[in-house]
């Protein structure tokens, strides 16, 4: 029973266990884990395998439109989550975090397995890449409603002085994700070869979410609402409308939180979606090279995703954002110049310096965004700008890369793309009030 719904309206509600932390700290973690993975196994396979099978007859009269073509479904996608972040959003202020989130999961995990069912252009013509878009929008739409009851659920259950740290768990989900993405395609590549890989086993990691999704329903199930929101339940007037609430009295916060995260969302969709590709078409690695690279900067993303949370609690969210913004503007165009050397070894490093900012200008990401709405709104809030953020930062940043690649054969001017979101991350960042001691029942 969650001690939490006896508390009398007004009163705060009941710090949660030890082991309901776990329990939460677990769901939120794997749940977002198993829901990334089934992003990122569309965004690897789109740089790698979709163009020939979805668009096929422009894939033999131009590879290079036919990729950009393929990088833009990963791109249309976010265009749905607002509308993912608003629903799931306005759901879960008035009716919980854990609900929304075990729905979230089912709408991505049905998705994806259809896509991996999904016939190719040669049988059935233009209605194939038609239904990929179309199931891309529901891959969206579930993304945008996710990330925010994961969040949430995490902050809302820590203690005040640990917030930065809870909201980095459903942050690693994202890097974690992209190791078993990886993990699973370069295991199934090495049993069944990278030919039939490309034919027909780039299908499987789409089928398996079937049962993942099964596993990360059943761990939801079991966790607590937060104590915030049914601190917030108990004391709600019946009218309240926190969608409505939230466009009228917090448009500017909205519109500076996601600022804030457009430049890591642009930087980690290339380190997503765009360097295992380049690493394969443009400088020669081998998949397998490439893949193991990938998992490798799963792991110190991940790691310094941790570190980042635990930064945000020492010493504050806006400082740590600051931090990990200067060093990835300071890496953006390096980084080029050592991928570009061809050596798989400096390729690998490459792509760890990369996670370091990353993982600083995420980890505390879930209790900035927190701590900026009110409990009324803060479903709806952090939902919106987090979708908002995706679109103008990581929605089309692999079809932008590939863009420049093509047209300028001059892959540093990428980083000069990155700079700019940065400078503008970072303004808006330094204009956020730092508020690591608000009363999140307020």
């Amino acid at each position: 029973m969650n001690t939490a719904t006896l508390t009398p309206a007004g009163a705060p509600p009941a710090d949660p266990t030890k082991k309901e932390e776990h329990r939460v700290l677990a769901a939120t973690l794997v749940g977002t884990a198993i829901e990334w993975y089934d992003f990122f196994i569309y965004a690897q396979a789109a740089g790698l395998y979709l163009a020939g099978v979805f668009f096929t007859g422009l894939a033999q009269d131009n590879p290079g439109l036919a990729l950009i073509l393929s990088f833009a479904t990963v791109g249309i996608s976010f265009l749905f989550r607002p509308l993912g972040a608003i629903v799931c959003g306005a759901l879960g202020d008035r009716y919980g975090r854990k609900v929304v989130l075990v729905l979230t999961l089912l709408l991505m995990g049905a998705s994806t397995t259809l896509i991996g069912l999904l016939p190719g252009y040669a049988s059935i013509g233009i209605w194939a890449p038609v239904a990929l878009i179309l199931l891309r929008i529901v891959q969206g739409f579930s993304a945008g409603g996710e990330w925010g009851g994961a969040a949430l659920l995490a902050v809302e259950h820590a203690p005040k002085n640990k917030r930065s740290l809870f909201g980095a768990f459903p942050q690693i989900g994202v890097p974690l994700g992209l190791i078993l993405a990886t993990g699973v395609t370069l295991l199934i590549t090495l049993l069944i070869g990278k030919e039939a890989y490309a034919e027909w086993g780039w299908r499987i990691p789409f089928l398996l979410s079937f049962l993942l999704i099964v596993v990360g329903v059943l761990i939801r199930r079991g966790v607590e609402e937060s104590p915030v929101f049914t601190q917030l339940a108990n004391r709600r007037k019946a009218g309240s409308a926190p969608l409505a609430d939230l466009v009228r009295q917090h448009p500017g916060t909205v519109v500076k939180a996601a600022l804030v995260f457009i430049a890591n969302n642009a930087a980690g969709y290339l380190l997503i979606a765009f360097l295992i590709s380049y690493g394969q078409r443009s400088l020669g690695f081998s998949s397998t090279e490439t893949l193991l690279s990938g998992v490798v900067a799963a792991v110190a993303w991940l790691a310094f995703t941790l570190w980042g949370g635990h930064l945000g609690d020492r010493i504050g969210r806006v400082r740590t954002f600051q931090i990990g913004y200067v060093l990835l503007a300071l890496w953006a165009i390096p980084m080029w110049f050592v991928f570009d050397t061809g050596s798989i070894t400096l390729f690998l490093l490459g792509l760890v310096v990369l996670a370091l900012p990353l993982g600083l200008t995420y980890g505390p990401q879930a209790a900035l965004y927190a701590e900026m709405f009110p409990a009324k709104v803060r479903y709806s809030g952090v939902s919106v700008s987090y979708a908002l953020g995706a679109i103008l930062g990581g929605a089309f940043a692999p079809m932008i890369a590939q863009t420049i690649v093509a047209e300028t054969k001059t892959p540093w001017l990428i980083g000069l793309y990155i700079v700019a979101l940065c400078v503008i991350s970072l303004w808006a960042v330094s204009r956020v009030e730092e508020r690591k001691d608000v009363d999140l029942n307020a």
